[in-house]
């Protein structure tokens, strides 16, 4: 397909690489010569420099036969002229990311369908809701759902008193009766690794599994992050009151948990009081160790700071760690501190750019392809396809089958019923499949189903 991008930020970057490498043919407009520059040095991609609501310059980068238009410039109405613009030239598919609530919220009075744009997606909601469902999950840095919730993909960090620590991936299987779930991934030194009978698991991997939701108590007993049924309520603490922060408050909420949210700003608070029902809202600095000691942060299932500046949210997060809080979850901006933070001891870190993009990509797919997420720093995907009824794969076991290299499959989703595939495992129509795919492997697994 022929793709044609406007913004090359953080976002745009991070689709033209994924897009690129799935061997699309991208285009990327933006008005800064050098950050063309940085993604033609890098990506298979073509740069065009000018303005991505001009007529003359979406001319010049092909957009008469432009397949899919995105626009992910840093200013909404930008954003959403290009779209228009878009439209005027008969694009099939337009995209806008737009970071205000005039847009996207339920009261919206410029709707998409109004601005005849087929998505409009707002960062700061897709990042929160990814950071709603690593807090819900006990110990994951990772965290997707797919067939509604009822199949897990999480990521867990190995440390040297883990009980997987030096297992063969044949010994973990040995165990599956026990505990049904699946290593589709080790990230290791910087690598992803789709793993085999014969590979061991070690203390600082990080392992990807998949599972279904009623197994998750068991596994998360096995690996020791749970001690038993808890007598109370989880408490969570949410630093930053922003729109980011009050979605995921209400979220939290919503699930039952204890929250106390801090900002700094005292007008802010009493706005935040007045929006939440549960949560106890605290006018602090993140950094006030006294007062959130006294709120109770000793023992505190889990700290989330989302303020707009990244390094308060790694050193409050981190403060929050030293003094009893289970687990931190950081929003991060900058690539470079989103490698970091894990080292120094944030246990999970969550970028907009890979929440928004991810929610581009899995619009953007094409066939029979329901849902899917983005894995931060290894290129990879999740995918959930349906099986189509006049497949070619049908009732043929799955070690006859050439499935491929690069890409595990998780889980087959038949009806109520799941099952975690063997090579005698066959498909059937209307089969939910959730696969694990390296970014090589993306465009053979999209074929091998189509």
């Amino acid at each position: 397909m022929k793709i044609l991008i406007t913004g090359a930020g953080q976002v745009g970057f991070f689709l033209c690489e994924r897009l690129s490498l799935e061997g699309h043919e991208v285009t990327l407009v933006d008005r800064n010569q050098e950050h063309l520059n940085r993604a033609q040095d890098r990506l298979n991609v073509l740069g065009i420099l000018g303005n991505g609501a001009s007529a003359e310059t979406m001319e010049q980068a092909g957009i008469k036969e432009t397949d899919i238009f995105i626009a992910v410039t840093d200013l909404d109405e930008v954003n959403i002229l290009a779209c228009l613009l878009a439209r005027e030239y008969n694009v099939p598919t337009r995209i806008a990311r737009v970071k205000s609530i005039e847009y996207t919220g339920r009261s919206a009075v410029l709707s998409k369908e109004k601005l005849g744009i087929d998505l409009l997606i707002n960062p700061d909601d897709a990042v929160a809701d990814e950071i709603l469902q690593i807090a819900c999950q006990t110990g994951a840095f990772d965290a997707a759902e797919f067939v509604e919730g009822q199949i897990q993909f999480l990521g867990y960090r190995i440390g040297e008193e883990s009980p997987l620590c030096d297992l063969t991936l044949k010994e973990l299987g040995e165990i599956r009766g026990i505990y049904r779930f699946v290593v589709v991934a080790i990230g290791r030194g910087g690598k992803t690794i789709i793993p085999r009978g014969d590979d061991t698991i070690q203390a600082g991997d990080r392992i990807f599994i998949f599972a279904h939701q009623k197994d998750l108590p068991a596994i998360q007993y096995m690996l020791k992050l749970q001690a038993g049924k808890k007598l109370r309520r989880p408490r969570a603490f949410v630093l930053g009151g922003g729109h980011i922060g009050l979605r995921i408050a209400e979220g939290l909420e919503n699930r039952g948990f204890d929250v106390r949210l801090v900002d700094r700003n005292e007008k802010r608070c009493e706005g935040l009081s007045a929006k939440l029902n549960k949560t106890m809202v605290i006018c602090a600095e993140g950094t006030d160790v006294r007062t959130l000691v006294d709120e109770g942060i000793e023992g505190a299932d889990v700290f989330i700071s989302v303020t707009d500046k990244d390094e308060t949210n790694i050193l409050c997060a981190l403060l929050g760690k030293q003094h009893g809080c289970k687990r931190t979850i950081s929003l991060v901006n900058k690539p470079e501190l989103l490698n970091l933070a894990p080292t120094l001891g944030v246990d999970a870190c969550v970028a907009p750019r890979q929440a928004a993009a991810g929610a581009i990509l899995k619009y953007v797919r094409r066939g029979d392809i329901i849902s899917m997420a983005a894995i931060e720093e290894s290129n990879s995907e999740v995918l959930e396809i349906k099986v189509k009824a006049d497949s070619g794969i049908l009732k043929t076991p799955l070690k006859k089958l050439h499935f491929p290299a690069g890409a595990i499959i998780g889980a087959i989703v038949r009806g109520d019923d799941y099952q975690i595939p063997t090579g005698e495992s066959t498909f059937e129509a209307s089969d939910r499949v959730v696969v694990f795919a390296l970014p090589g492997a993306l465009p053979k697994v999209e074929r091998f189903f189509d």
